[in-house]
């Protein structure tokens, strides 16, 4: 599945140069998984220390995002120790999975989504390839395939998805919300799969006529437009790159409204194991899940050796994708800043709240009946979602 699409504050340039050119020189790897000479090793979590987790999780923990290496995704990348090994052909990096420092004793692999998967959704791909142990999932995804393909989601490092829906300021200087949009003939383009849009629809905030679901993520029909229509955007991105980094010097001051402030309260992509697989993962769950946690925390406060690293692995894979620091310094401003990756209405970063997830299922339910989908019968929040493996004292400091 796309990500349901959302960067200004940044390092010098100058310093991020530095700080990727040592990184770099140190511990990346060359295309073909082959560590670089020089790396340094993490010293290893004693035997029964919570930070270790041989013989409790699988030698090698492999995760299947469902997009390109970027810093919304830090929380897992974060992780990868420094002799971390890109397999260009394959779209995966690897290295020792290291928490708060220390090396847990197994490995983390890191599969790369989108169109690495051939837009397949990760769900589906979790089904067919059983040697994927978490992925990635949005929890209107895990509705929809609550019958044929059920999955459980651990954690949610980030507490609101940062799509939204965006506009350049120039053209439309009276927009201020979404709303404002729908009383106008303007075209929006979005992804079709995405299922905020019916609720945009269903909730009046836009009009069936102006909605086109043939967005591909590209800018180029916004560009050739001059920014007179509206499209799905990640907050954390294209207001920079649009800005910044478009072909041909081109520049668009974006504005633009997060759905999750129209009343859809969509985590971000959360951690998700497949149903079945429950009680034989519950061991290293438990460990690893307040892991992923701390490591959202740190990542946030500390975000520079993660930045340096996405930005290395996306150069060794070279996509279509591009990264540059610039970019990933605002990324991490704007989930700052967003409130984005944050701690619930408690003092815990990646937990689920109950009336929150009922609320989107009863939004979801009526939306997915209307396209002939199968769900669960008598959906209930726990179908979906656990907080059994979360550490309630890990959080945000100075956030509630």
């Amino acid at each position: 599945m796309l990500p349901e699409s959302r960067r200004p504050s940044s390092l010098s340039a100058r310093m991020v140069t530095l700080l990727l050119a040592a990184l770099v020189a140190a511990t990346a790897c060359a295309g073909g998984g082959r560590a670089q000479p020089g790396g340094s090793a993490a010293p290893t979590a004693g035997t029964g220390d919570a930070l270790d987790l041989r013989g409790v999780c699988p030698s090698t923990v492999v995760f299947q995002s469902d997009w390109y290496p970027e810093m919304e995704y830090a929380a897992y990348y974060g992780l990868l120790g420094g002799k971390y090994r890109v397999d260009r052909s394959g779209k995966r990096v690897v290295g020792d999975l290291v928490a708060s420092g220390k090396d847990t004793g197994v490995d983390l692999e890191v599969r790369e989504g989108g169109p690495a998967l051939g837009f397949q959704s990760v769900t589906a791909r979790m089904y067919q390839d059983k040697t994927i142990m978490l992925g990635q999932a949005t929890l209107d995804e895990s509705i929809q395939n609550s019958a044929a393909q059920p999955t459980l989601q651990v954690v949610a490092p980030m507490e609101y998805i940062p799509v939204a829906i965006g506009w350049d300021k120039t053209q439309h200087p009276n927009w201020n919300v979404i709303a404002d949009i729908g009383e106008t003939t303007t075209r929006v383009l979005y992804f079709q799969t995405d299922a905020y849009m019916q609720y945009l629809l269903g909730s009046g905030l836009l009009r069936q006529p102006q909605v086109d679901g043939s967005f591909d993520g590209s800018p180029a029909r916004f560009v050739a437009s001059r920014g007179t229509i509206a499209q799905q955007i990640f907050a954390t991105q294209q207001p920079y790159v649009y800005k910044h980094e478009l072909a041909g010097g081109q520049s668009f001051d974006l504005a633009y409204q997060l759905v999750s402030d129209t009343g859809y309260p969509l985590y971000g992509q959360g951690v998700v194991i497949r149903k079945a697989d429950r009680d034989r993962l519950a061991p290293c769950l438990k460990r690893l899940v307040p892991i992923i946690q701390r490591s959202a925390v740190e990542t946030l406060a500390h975000p520079a050796r993660t930045s340096a690293l996405v930005v290395d692995v996306v150069r060794q894979y070279a996509d279509a994708w591009t990264y540059s620091p610039g970019l990933a310094a605002f990324t991490v401003q704007q989930m700052r800043d967003l409130g984005l990756v944050a701690n619930g209405r408690n003092r815990t970063l990646g937990d689920f709240a109950s009336a929150r997830v009922r609320k989107l299922i009863d939004i979801s339910m009526p939306i997915y009946a209307a396209q002939h989908k199968t769900l669960k019968p008598d959906l209930r929040p726990e179908d979906l979602v656990t907080n059994e493996f979360v550490d309630p004292g890990i959080g945000l400091s100075g956030t509630k």
